[in-house]
């Protein structure tokens, strides 16, 4: 059985590098991985998004709807808008800072992401929420948002196949190394902050890693 991952995002923080990341982790602990990626618009501000299987049994990359074990969310309406992909006991971890859309700007249109948040917490049993913006000013780069709800995902338990360390090494073999203490920072910003993720349970425990 795989292990069934979605991050969904606006194009520019970083969604894909996040898959990239956790699917380079699973690789160097020996775990088969499987992904796929939205690409083009999303470099222009749409929405993108980045299917990943972790663990033995994928056929495809692609995740059915109903079927993802954990919604790794950038932006409250991408959250809301992959919704239906998450299983009714899996988990979602997600940013509640929003970015509006270009067609509602130019509308005029109000857009804070309240109503997504509250939507997620009327329909979704095991939430995490995060508030980005807050984040990535004590990080210090507004670019650090995906590593932040990274380690968001590592303290909930819905990453159980990982460890901290693990991502970090990803990290350090990815990215930059002027970027490796800025990064070390947003991973392990939620269990340095305590109270920063807000966080419901109503059934069971996080998420479990099936044997191969």
């Amino acid at each position: 059985m795989a292990y069934n991952i979605l991050l969904a995002g606006v194009g520019g923080q970083g969604t894909v590098l996040a898959s990239k990341l956790i699917a380079a982790a699973s690789v160097a602990k020996g775990l088969p991985v499987m992904s796929a990626e939205t690409i083009g618009m999303a470099q222009k501000g749409g929405s993108v998004f980045s299917h990943l299987r972790v663990g033995a049994g994928a056929m495809s990359p692609m995740i059915r709807r109903g079927e993802a074990d954990l919604l790794l969310a950038f932006e409250p309406a991408e959250a809301v808008r992959m919704l239906p992909y998450l299983k009714a006991d899996g988990v979602l971890v997600a940013s509640r800072s929003p970015i509006m859309p270009v067609t509602t700007a130019l509308h005029g249109t109000d857009y804070t992401g309240c109503e997504m948040v509250a939507y997620l917490k009327a329909h979704v049993k095991r939430l995490c929420v995060l508030d980005g913006e807050a984040a990535v000013r004590t990080v210090g780069n507004p670019k650090a948002l995906n590593v932040i709800l990274l380690g968001a995902a590592l303290e909930a338990g819905a990453l159980p196949f990982l460890t901290a360390d693990d991502v970090l090494a990803a990290i350090r073999a990815r990215v930059r190394p002027q970027y490796a203490a800025l990064n070390a920072r947003a991973l392990c910003y939620v269990r340095a902050h305590a109270g920063a993720m807000e966080s419901r349970w109503e059934t069971g425990h996080p998420a479990t890693f099936p044997q191969k």
